[in-house]
């Protein structure tokens, strides 16, 4: 079975709690999708509606995939008590919409990073009710995934064997990226970059080994510019204890196929390895790829094909 890995959601029960509390920010109707310091969208019946989500896969030429909230809902930057209903009721929701096709639907938990110790605890409640993964913004609401206080959320990600998808929320205020749409096109894949350079940087990696991240967006410009990173850590005294070969942690990281061009994609396979490549498309939004599939048996042959889109989310993700 094809799996997408990067597909979001927005369950009904979310969209109840925003409609209760407006300290989220976040308005959610049939008009549409506004606030959280994201461009405005549809709120397309795939979101919340797994019966439309089911459609659109089929649409894509997809069969399955693994659901993971709109980023605009981390919702790490208010009141810890908010963040974690947050978290409860978008589990809820994502497993109630998975449960309408277990067999080619299944979920990320949401966790509320804000408050580490909590974020432990609600993914481990989140495993034991079906999840296969869970999903993290690319910092938390500013503070950087190498934090030493999110040691927590590490640990027990690491010990319950959860992977970690990282998908850039909270970007930085870059001036320059403010017009002709770069905040995403550019900014998205950046953030992206920079999480996982320093997560590299920091040792985290090192400090717990069985944890496995799937990099948004390709992994950004890691695979570009991990050599960059390689060779300043023979010349700059900041790196000086730094690990030697960001590449050395390629199946700690893992990839989506998000890249919208053939022979990037062709590139990056061949670079980090067909093993650590997983399918994606970003349904539903306008940045998505919309016949992930086609673009992939353009870029590689039948049987990478099939690794990247079949065999590698059921052996990663335990499906």
């Amino acid at each position: 079975m094809n799996v997408d890995a990067h597909f979001h959601a927005f369950p009904e029960s979310v969209i109840a709690l925003l409609a209760s509390e407006p300290a989220y920010g976040i308005a959610a109707s049939k008009d549409g999708v506004s606030g959280g310091r994201l461009t405005n969208h549809e709120l397309f019946a795939s979101l919340y509606d797994p019966a439309a989500t089911l459609v659109e896969l089929d649409r894509r030429g997809v069969d399955g995939a693994i659901l993971s909230i709109a980023p605009r809902l981390f919702a790490y930057h208010v009141d810890p008590a908010l963040g974690e209903r947050m978290a409860d009721a978008t589990n809820a929701g994502l497993a109630q919409m998975c449960a309408h096709e277990p067999a080619r639907l299944h979920w990320m938990a949401h966790v509320p990073l804000a408050a580490p110790a909590r974020a432990a605890a609600v993914l481990e409640e989140a495993k034991l009710a079906g999840a296969v993964g869970v999903e993290i913004g690319t910092s938390v609401a500013g503070t950087p995934l190498d934090e030493a206080s999110l040691e927590p959320f590490w640990a027990a990600a690491a010990r319950l064997d959860m992977p970690i998808f990282v998908h850039p929320a909270y970007n930085a205020d870059i001036p320059a990226l403010k017009r002709y749409y770069l905040g995403n096109a550019v900014g998205n894949p950046l953030q992206t970059t920079i999480a996982a350079e320093r997560l590299i940087c920091s040792g985290i990696l090192d400090r717990h080994p069985q944890l496995r991240l799937l990099l948004s967006h390709a992994g950004g410009f890691f695979p570009f510019l991990a050599g960059r990173l390689k060779h300043a850590r023979t010349v700059r005294p900041e790196l000086a204890d730094s690990p030697q070969d960001p590449w050395s942690y390629a199946g700690q990281l893992l990839f989506d196929t998000i890249i919208h061009d053939v022979q990037a994609l062709t590139y990056l396979v061949s670079r980090v390895g067909a093993e650590n490549v997983l399918l994606g498309s970003d349904t539903p939004y306008d940045m998505s790829t919309v016949r992930p599939l086609d673009q992939l048996r353009a870029a590689v042959d039948a049987d990478t094909a099939d690794l990247i889109a079949a065999r590698n989310p059921a052996r990663i993700y335990g499906l």
